[in-house]
């Protein structure tokens, strides 16, 4: 299983925010970059990326400081937020960028999520924000009807390369991850699942280990609070 540090971005910066609420933003560092390099140099193997603003702008803000990161690291990173056409997931993946993660237009424009799969193989992720099962999109701000694993389930045959599943009352809460809901999404799908959301302990990431199921990681606020060590939890997911 494959942990990814995560590095949310909001006005530049690097913060967390408690269950995806925008006014609840705790402010960890002002050079994403140096924070991407520290945790390169812990031994990382990828690293998450989100733009948070962009998510709810539907197109990239914080473009500068994704940029920086990419120069600054050489370990593959992949982004979500405010990628919604085929022009931004091209410019982001010739910019160096190993991933796109695709939220909002896997609800509403599913045939893009396809056909850029089809154009970037190995290279277009689908992020599955919910809450309570149910899928919620722009930013989290708005909630449909629509279960995670049903989503899922539609780009069984798209080719995306993974599914990033993320409980949005778990994020940045502290509170541990859903480890069933995730483990049950990987098992109704042949898609690769990353886990996303609450992944605050070393007892944490061997959980969703141990299921056999799950293929990552997502980490932030744990990896920045210090309730999680990156190369001591790097080794003991090797081991």
């Amino acid at each position: 299983m494959i942990l990814y540090p995560a590095i949310d971005l909001k006005d530049g910066a690097c913060v967390r925010l408690l269950r995806g609420d925008m006014d609840k933003a705790t402010v960890f560092g002002t050079d994403p970059a140096a924070q991407a390099a520290a945790f390169a140099a812990a031994g990382c193997d990828w690293l998450h990326l989100v733009d948070l603003n962009g998510a709810f702008a539907g197109t990239p803000v914080n473009a500068e400081a994704v940029e920086a990161i990419l120069a600054a690291v050489t370990v593959p990173c992949q982004l979500g937020g405010g990628i919604r056409d085929m022009a931004t997931i091209e410019r982001w993946l010739t910019k160096g960028l190993a991933r796109v993660i695709l939220g909002t237009v896997a609800v509403e424009n599913p045939d893009l999520v396809r056909s850029a799969a089809r154009a970037f193989p190995g290279r277009v992720a689908v992020g599955i924000d919910a809450r309570k099962g149910r899928v919620a999109t722009k930013g989290w701000a708005t909630e449909t009807d629509i279960m995670a694993t049903d989503l899922a389930q539609r780009f069984e045959d798209a080719g995306v390369a993974a599914l990033i599943y993320t409980d949005i009352d778990r994020d940045g809460a502290m509170q541990g991850p859903n480890v069933a809901a995730t483990a049950a999404l990987a098992r109704a799908v042949t898609i690769p699942v990353i886990a996303s959301g609450g992944v605050s302990s070393l007892a944490d990431l061997m959980a969703l280990n141990a299921t056999g199921v799950i293929a990552g990681a997502i980490s932030g606020r744990a990896l920045y609070d210090g309730a999680l060590d990156l190369a001591q939890a790097l080794a003991a997911l090797k081991a």
